[in-house]
């Protein structure tokens, strides 16, 4: 079920839907397994913010705070508690005071709001904005997620090989070793800010619009800059780092340098097998894998034709994601496209895995403030929001990359 029609349900309907979710996932598998996951996650986040609302709606009301005016426009009991919260957040902000977005909002995007001109003025006859194009990847929502509010860094333990020394031995003799090894992924914090100004006719919006366009605006720059280094993050002191990312030694890779694919330079009937049977262990092929990729790189595939001109790859599009030939897409613009121009030599274009590979790690929530006095003068006003996240891959060889060949590979 659609994200818009969960969020038009009441908490009665939603608790109902909860319920038959789990009893649908019971046959299911694959695909159909994975996209009833993310409905009972999205149900529980949404559940969870009704009963944030609704707490916040009952500290108010108990502190004599309550807007008569919001009240007497009530449109049911969850519009009322979602209002008066966004209501309260607005005013906080107009008086200069600190608010919190719970960094839920980090994994589940909701649709932007934007005008041509930059500030959002809500026509007369119609209650919400029209949203423009979307330009946050959804690989921030698809990655593992974990929650460590308060904390610094995070570690995460797996196998580098199960070991293979099993052998035959002659009597009396000692016994073959064979011993797993293991390693450690570490993900470090990085403070991600975002900044911005609006002409102070901004505040002649009403006090829940005002309240969602400056936390749909943070969000959604946030969440575009971590979905962009999840790909190309640099690594080092503080930073995320990226599934494109080689540490300084080749001996402290997650993922081996090595077994980079760089004999595709275009699009061809083959392109997808070469990437998904490079991927994985000997013994088998991995079926949950994903591919992100750049989207004109996509456009590629869906333009390949074969001698009698029909379509080589069957492609569904979902917007950002989508499949080729049954095989999960991301587009991701962090990943170059595959190219034998010189500009591109050596840069990562595709990178194919389980995204549970990747965690992101989420330290703190989203602090949003609001500034009159900076540029008083010019009537404007000036907003800043800061989070602290970080993320890495946490297997080995948890992912095959796809890359353009180096500039003397090429000549």
């Amino acid at each position: 079920m659609l994200k818009e029609q969960l969020m038009k349900m009441s908490k009665k309907e939603l608790k109902a839907r909860l319920v038959a979710v789990g009893k649908e996932a019971q046959d299911k598998s694959g695909e159909e397994l994975t996209a009833l996951m993310d409905e009972a996650k999205l149900i529980g986040e949404i559940l969870d913010e009704i009963k944030i609302r609704e707490e916040l709606a009952k500290a108010a009301q108990d502190a004599g705070e309550t807007d008569p005016e919001a009240d007497a426009g009530k449109g049911g009991e969850g519009n009322d508690t979602g209002s008066h919260a966004k209501a309260q957040n607005g005013k906080s902000l107009k008086d200069g005071k600190k608010v919190s977005y719970n960094a839920r909002t980090l994994a589940n995007p909701r649709n932007t709001l934007t005008t041509m001109s930059g500030v959002v003025m809500p026509h007369h006859t119609s209650p919400d904005i029209a949203p423009t194009f979307n330009n946050v990847s959804s690989l921030i929502d698809r990655v593992h997620t974990v929650p460590l509010v308060g904390g610094e860094t995070y570690q995460r333990p797996f196998v580098k090989s199960y070991g293979d020394g099993a052998g035959s031995t002659a009597e009396g003799a000692d016994y073959n070793t064979s011993e797993p090894e293991f390693g450690y992924s570490e993900i470090v914090r990085e403070k991600i800010t975002t900044y911005a100004e609006e002409p102070e006719e901004m505040v002649k919006l009403p006090d829940a619009d005002y309240d969602g366009v400056v936390e749909e605006s943070v969000t959604r720059a946030i969440k575009r800059y971590a979905s962009r280094q999840i790909l190309i993050g640099p690594g080092g002191n503080g930073k995320f780092r990226g599934i494109f990312f080689n540490p300084a030694k080749a001996a402290d890779d997650i993922i081996d340098r090595n077994t980079d694919i760089t004999s595709i330079t275009d699009i061809t009937n083959d392109t997808l097998d070469e990437i998904i049977y490079s991927f994985g262990g000997d013994e088998e092929v991995e079926d949950v894998a994903v591919l992100i990729l750049n989207k004109m790189d996509l456009k590629k595939f869906a333009k390949l034709r074969d001698k009698q001109g029909r379509k080589v790859y069957t492609i569904v599009n979902h917007g950002n994601t989508g499949t080729i030939d049954e095989v999960p897409y991301i587009i991701n613009s962090a990943c170059a496209e595959i190219s034998t121009a010189a500009e591109d030599a050596g840069k990562y274009c595709m990178a194919y895995g389980p995204l549970s590979n990747y965690e992101v790690a989420i330290f703190s929530d989203i602090d949003a403030q609001k500034s009159t006095e900076y540029k008083f003068k010019q009537g404007q006003i000036a907003y800043k929001a800061s989070v602290f996240m970080g993320g890495n891959v946490v297997a080995k060889n948890g992912f095959i990359r796809v890359k353009n060949k180096d500039a003397e590979a090429a000549s």
